[in-house]
């Protein structure tokens, strides 16, 4: 079994930062891709971004390139989502996830153990 458990989101105002981790634990994982999803309300869930297991592949969707980024700390098992100039349109859940997979994948149904979440929400 893996467990993973985000933590790190809140109630900030636009232009803030935030970062939310994610700790796995349980069965090993460490040569899987590793992602970020969120589902803002009365959205379906979206690919926030993504990384493999050496951080040689890091991707970030279109919608928050160049504000936010993705990293892998190993040792600790643990996935970082670093979010910079949040807006509102940010808001949602995000849930971190583990894919089957080694390579890049942004379909939701391509993960297999998913997080609870944490929640997110950006005033303007």
């Amino acid at each position: 079994q893996v467990q993973l458990v985000e933590s790190g989101g809140g109630l900030v105002q636009a232009g803030d930062s935030l970062r939310l981790s994610c700790a796995a634990s349980g069965r090993t994982f460490s040569n899987n891709l590793m992602g970020w999803f969120r589902q803002a309300p009365g959205k379906e869930r979206s690919f926030v971004a993504a990384i493999t297991w050496n951080s040689a592949g890091a991707y970030v969707a279109d919608s928050v390139k160049g504000r936010f980024t993705i990293s892998r700390d190993s040792v600790k098992n643990t996935v970082y989502l670093q979010m910079n100039s949040l807006k509102p349109e940010d808001t949602a859940i995000y849930h971190c996830a583990v894919s089957r997979y080694e390579g890049l994948r942004v379909d939701p149904a391509d993960y297999d153990y998913w997080g609870q979440g944490t929640q997110v929400t950006v005033s303007s």
